[in-house]
């Protein structure tokens, strides 16, 4: 589980930024990896500091895991309340790009536990 680093906002920005043309246009070239790794971390880290908790696990694999969300704290074993997206996917909701419902009908996150689905109130983290 990755520590509770503070994200810095303008960092955010500049890693979403250099990754929004392939986020927008899945035909661009993917970005290094590096930056990926900049872009999916800070969003996460930044959604894990507006909805402090650990009620709610957000999986980016390979890249992140944080908790988030006030509530009771799971401590052992696979928590409850899960919602796990690829890095391209999880970017495109911390960007508002897709939203919550239509990642989840769609079946492009995992989503499981009965409050996986309060991350959606805290979406976008960054809008593009």
């Amino acid at each position: 589980m990755a520590g509770r680093q503070a994200a810095d906002p303008a960092a955010v920005r500049a890693a979403v930024a250099a990754v929004a043309a392939w986020l927008r246009d899945e035909s661009q070239p993917a970005p290094a990896r590096a930056e990926l790794v900049a872009a999916v971390r800070g969003t996460a880290r930044s959604l894990a500091a507006v909805a402090p908790g650990h009620s709610v696990e957000l999986r980016v694999p390979p890249f992140v895991a944080v908790q988030c969300i006030e509530g009771p704290r799971h401590t052992r074993g696979t928590p409850p309340n899960v919602l796990e997206a690829d890095p391209r996917t999880w970017l495109l909701l911390a960007t508002g790009l897709l939203s919550f419902d239509a990642a989840v009908d769609s079946g492009v996150v995992s989503s499981s536990g009965l409050r996986a689905a309060e991350l959606a109130h805290w979406l976008p983290v960054v809008r593009l």
